[in-house]
């Protein structure tokens, strides 16, 4: 006779972990493909202008005298690096059009490149512009504005070993100059000087500002944050597009949505799922950022401006600071903490609540496939590793679970003692265990742990950049979508195509890997001859298919994380069983199921209800 109290333990941790697999399901569902981002075109408003910095006393600036002119007509100066292609429009010295050389919309062949940055007067301006706002005394006009057209001082090329000087002379007395740079990578650097050849002292305040036309096209999980993100000083700030709208009742009249302090060290910018565009003020330097959204507009628009600074005449003051503008990539990110000082920028990955796990489990997959070079294959070793690390609790789980066959016998004295008495059962059954230094709970022990990791693990897979179209072997081409092959045209043999990721009837094209992990669940079931009770044994053989229908829409990596779980539990339980005595019969388990379900059905059809 099988150990009920054991199978019902075990079915009360399947049932926890189904029902947190379930909410975790309708939280956060699969992300639809990709959609691919069309080329910029020119807008019919041919006097859209950029976005308007705030004045240097926080107020809004009014704009340059200079006149109107769509971005995209304005001269222009190329960017040339390894990771970027584009050019700065010399109308504001805007940073306007960048694209990622090593990032495609999706893997065909013929995608187009990842757009970052667009121009005003295409479809969705996105833009980085940086200037001077005047202080208190000082004509709004004797400053360069979003709309003034500079000169090109030196270079005709931005590429890492060729800067770019822009300079704008205001016929005042008030030289302008910009000096561009940018590395091998994704990072800017912004150097503002100003020349003062008057007679009179003047008041300026150095801005940087990253503005967004429109709504931005997100998909609004809740597992990633896409929005507003800023360290100040040591605290992270996310607020998602969305909410941007309510942070301020001033908003609509362009007034200031958050601002915040800065002492020293800190930064702000836009962040989607894997891309940023972000601001930082030279570390060690006081500043005040900004975040704002214009509803008037429909523009978001974050800020960094310097204190108010004074040049005397015959004197000149500078201000330098870094746009980040590219792909959220762990190593890069780290790197310029390292090497530029910019604090904590690896936090603008959205690593979740449960960052402490996430992040452990991050830098581990990184180093493994550091050593392999293949995602799919650092998945599974890195399964392995936690297997591996999680292994004195499973171990001493699974000998708890043994001792309790043992104590079989034993248990079925008791019930036939106090019969139905349950209240004596359960205090029997209690005094046994402690008796015999048995917890019947341990069983749970190594998949509640289970439950935190799972999500960390689907957190990376979803967020990180360095599993997006990471591949692992044959179709599956892209560990971060779900498995692309389906039982619904025999895995490609048939001529049609399965329905859509976006699509209801998803969940049912199944693929390889969905498929094989249900088969794993049930094999590991085969370890334990099928529970007596009818309730638990159609729980139990129904388990595996669903897990498989409901994992079948996740990330291909998670998927193949979940199958080699799986596969090393079994060997690690059949190892430990076989260790303290237990020779599972996974055979004739195996056997007992289909035999016990024809025998069910052939009874059932010839019973007939007794009437008396």
């Amino acid at each position: 006779m099988n150990d009920q109290n054991q199978n019902k333990n075990l079915l009360l941790a399947t049932g926890l972990s189904l029902l947190v697999m379930l909410v975790w399901f309708w939280l956060f569902p699969v992300e639809p493909p990709p959609e691919t981002i069309a080329e910029p075109v020119p807008a019919s408003d041919a006097t859209q202008t950029a976005a308007t910095p705030l004045a240097a006393d926080g107020t809004t600036a009014t704009a340059s005298a200079a006149a109107p002119e769509p971005a995209f007509q304005a001269p222009r100066i190329a960017i040339e690096t390894p990771r970027l292609k584009g050019n700065l429009s010399l109308l504001g010295g805007r940073i306007d059009d960048l694209e990622l050389s090593t990032y495609k919309e999706t893997l065909d062949a013929d995608s187009p490149l990842v757009r970052l940055l667009s121009p005003v007067g295409t479809d969705a301006p996105y833009y980085a512009l940086y200037g001077w706002s005047a202080a208190a005394g000082v004509a709004t006009d004797a400053v360069p504005g979003p709309n003034t057209v500079w000169s090109v001082e030196s270079g005709d090329k931005l590429t890492p070993e060729t800067p770019i000087t822009l300079v704008w002379d205001n016929g005042a007395g008030l030289i302008f100059r910009r000096v561009i740079s940018v590395d091998d990578r994704y990072l800017f650097s912004i150097n503002q000087t100003v020349e003062n050849t008057g007679n009179t002292e003047v008041g300026l305040a150095a801005y940087g500002l990253v503005a967004r036309h429109g709504h931005p096209d997100v998909r609004k999980f809740f597992i990633a944050h896409e929005g507003l993100v800023q360290m100040t000083d040591g605290t992270l700030t996310e607020v998602a597009y969305a909410n941007m709208e309510d942070l301020d009742a001033d908003v609509a009249s362009g007034g200031t949505a958050e601002k915040q302090s800065v002492t020293e060290n800190g930064w702000i910018g836009w962040a989607d799922k894997y891309w940023m565009t972000t601001l930082i003020p030279e570390p060690g330097t006081p500043f005040t950022s900004t975040a704002r959204y214009i509803e008037k507009t429909a523009i978001y628009q974050t800020e960094t401006v310097t204190p108010v600074m004074t040049v005397a005449p015959g004197a000149t003051i500078s201000a330098k600071s870094y746009l980040f503008a590219g792909a959220k990539e762990w190593e890069t990110l780290r790197d310029y903490e390292r090497s530029a000082g910019i604090q904590k920028l690896v936090e603008s990955i959205d690593w979740g609540w449960f960052f402490f796990f996430t992040k452990p489990i991050f830098w581990l997959l990184h180093q493994i496939h550091a050593l392999i070079g293949n995602m799919g294959w650092s998945i599974m070793a890195l399964t392995l590793t936690l297997k591996i690390l999680v292994l004195p609790l499973a171990y001493k789980s699974s000998v708890s679970m043994a001792r309790m066959k043992e104590l079989q016998p034993e248990m079925e004295k008791l019930k036939e003692r106090v019969g139905e008495d349950k209240q004596a059962l359960q205090q029997g059954m209690m005094k046994l265990y402690k008796d015999n230094k048995v917890n019947p709970a341990s069983g749970c022990v190594p998949i509640l742990i289970q439950v935190p990791i799972f999500f960390s693990l689907y957190k990376v897979i979803f967020n990180t950049i360095e599993l997006r179209q990471a591949p692992w072997i044959g179709w599956i081409r892209d560990l971060s979508l779900p498995d692309p092959s389906s039982i619904l045209n025999l895995f490609g043999l048939l001529p049609f195509a399965p329905p859509d990721q976006t699509s209801i009837f998803f969940i049912l094209s199944l693929g390889v890997l969905p498929i094989i992990l249900g088969i794993s669940m049930w094999l590991q079931q085969t370890l334990n001859p099928a529970p007596t009770d009818p309730a638990q044994k159609m729980i139990f053989a129904w388990m595996p298919w669903v897990f498989m229908f409901m994992l079948g829409s996740f990330a291909s990596g998670l998927v193949l994380y979940w199958i080699t779980n799986n596969t090393i539990t079994f060997i690690q339980q059949y190892a430990i069983m076989r260790s303290h005595g237990h020779n599972p019969d996974v055979f004739g388990n195996i056997r007992s199921k289909f035999s016990r379900t024809k025998a069910v059905e052939a009874a059932n059809s010839t019973s007939k209800p007794s009437k008396k």
